[in-house]
């Protein structure tokens, strides 16, 4: 995985609006903290009593269809075998104390930032 900050433009862009949330997308969150998807999940399923539904939801297959279209996720082989998640700005913030990554503090500084800068600076799209 990447070890370098990614800019909070870059992470400001990756906010979608879904169930009338903004949310990070997992693929999104583990690039920003330098670990897989798949770990990232691992860490939020032990440690699962920290993260309510108002922190995460899973995608549904007809979000993660649209996605599909929007943001470029596989649907191939070598694909994704679970629907991804989204957290939203709280689940951003609990993401990091489960998170033991060389990245964990920067990126979630990074992560948190970018809420309130999409806000000020990027309308959001459904």
């Amino acid at each position: 995985m990447n070890k370098e900050i990614i800019p909070i433009q870059q992470v400001a862009q990756a906010i979608r609006f879904l169930r009338g949330e903004r949310v990070l997308l997992d693929f999104d969150l583990a690039q920003l903290y330098g670990v897989t998807a798949g770990n990232l999940n691992k860490a939020v399923r032990r440690n699962c009593d920290r993260f309510p539904a108002d922190f995460i939801f899973q995608l549904t297959a007809e979000e993660t269809k649209s996605s599909i279209f929007q943001i470029g996720i596989s649907k191939g082989q070598g694909g994704r075998r679970h629907f991804p998640h989204a957290f939203t700005e709280q689940g951003v913030a609990m993401l990091s104390s489960v998170l033991n990554s060389e990245l964990g503090c920067s990126g979630r500084r990074v992560a948190c930032n970018a809420f309130p800068y999409r806000s000020r600076h990027g309308c959001l799209y459904s």
